[in-house]
């Protein structure tokens, strides 16, 4: 099968399908954005889910989340839990809207317990401005609608790395990124069930914990950031931002080093800052990474499936294009 150009995976043990496999894997994981601040339709802001057993687990909330979980027919209140990266806006600007949102008495709503959250220090002092932010939206909705109050209640927790969750054999462990002097900390996420495990990066520069936590991992989500030459040469901007991400390269060759059965970009960041300079493309951004790693490897997009099991079965939104 022909694959879209942003999805470019090359080995004999990995399936690709158009559409979700009806056997329910070990883990699934969807990307539900793969983008970054900018405001587009084709890229929703960061935000990841796996599905394991019962467990709904969400690593981010970036723009979108709620309307790409319910397109998975996913309701808001099937959440188990929300594990955030860092504080960056564009991977927290979606929480208020899966939190209230999530609450109406809605097929796609309809919590009547508390949402709980683990992300770095910072977390609880920012869903508690949230509650007092709604409160009039709160009141409204309990007074004249009969919502329960449990439902639009926050568990929030400031966490340090380590293992934050375990529930129904889900082991989540949390482990320190760098993300930059200014942003921390920041978090990388890895998520072990019945002997699979993937690995959530968040937003990351070089660094060596993540190559440690990612050992013997099934699956790597890595961000990946890339600007032209032309553009680092001239631009003090570009340089700064890249420098808070990760090279393809440098992503790549930490990919040799863990050997995943597969590596997927996302939160991918194809960036400009001069109107002159042509943003990179995604093949300039396999391109990149094929210096450094010959493995398995997938560049995501929005609502792209990835099911883990003995297999791993990558499910492309846009394979049927191909």
């Amino acid at each position: 099968m022909k694959l879209p150009g942003a999805a470019c995976i090359l080995v004999a043990s990995l399936l690709i399908f158009p559409a979700p496999a009806s056997a329910q894997p070990d883990i699934r994981v969807t990307l539900l954005g793969t983008g970054r601040p900018d405001p587009i339709i084709e890229r929703f802001g960061p935000a990841t889910l796996i599905e394991v057993g019962d467990e709904k687990l969400l690593f981010d909330t970036g723009r979108g989340v709620a309307q790409r979980l319910w397109q998975r027919q996913i309701p808001l209140s099937a959440i188990t839990g929300v594990f955030l990266t860092h504080l960056h806006s564009d991977h927290v600007v979606g929480l208020p809207d899966l939190w209230l949102t999530g609450w109406l008495p809605t097929p796609y709503g309809r919590r009547t317990k508390p949402l709980r959250v683990w992300g770095p220090a910072g977390t609880r002092d920012m869903t508690a401005y949230l509650e007092k932010a709604f409160r009039a939206d709160i009141k409204i909705r309990h007074d004249g609608e009969g919502l329960p109050l449990q439902g639009v209640a926050i568990r929030s927790t400031d966490i340090a790395e380590g293992v934050v969750y375990e529930s129904n054999g889900v082991k989540v462990t949390a482990f320190d990124v760098d993300h930059g002097p200014h942003i921390k900390p920041a978090f990388g996420y890895r998520v072990d069930y019945n002997g699979r495990s993937v690995v959530i990066s968040g937003d990351t520069h070089e660094n060596r914990n993540l190559p440690r936590f990612a050992e013997g991992a099934d699956v790597i989500i890595h961000e990946v950031a890339m600007a032209r030459d032309e553009l680092l040469a001239k631009s003090e901007t570009a340089r700064r931002i890249i420098g808070f991400h990760t090279p393809p390269e440098v992503a790549g060759a930490m990919f040799a080093q863990a050997k995943p059965k597969l590596a997927v970009f996302t939160h991918v960041v194809l960036l400009t800052t001069d109107p002159m300079i042509a943003k990179p493309s995604v093949q300039d951004v396999i391109a990149r990474t094929r210096t450094t790693y010959e493995g398995p490897l997938v560049l995501g997009e929005d609502l792209m499936v990835i099911d883990v099991g003995d297999k791993v079965e990558v499910n492309a939104p846009s394979a049927s294009e191909g």
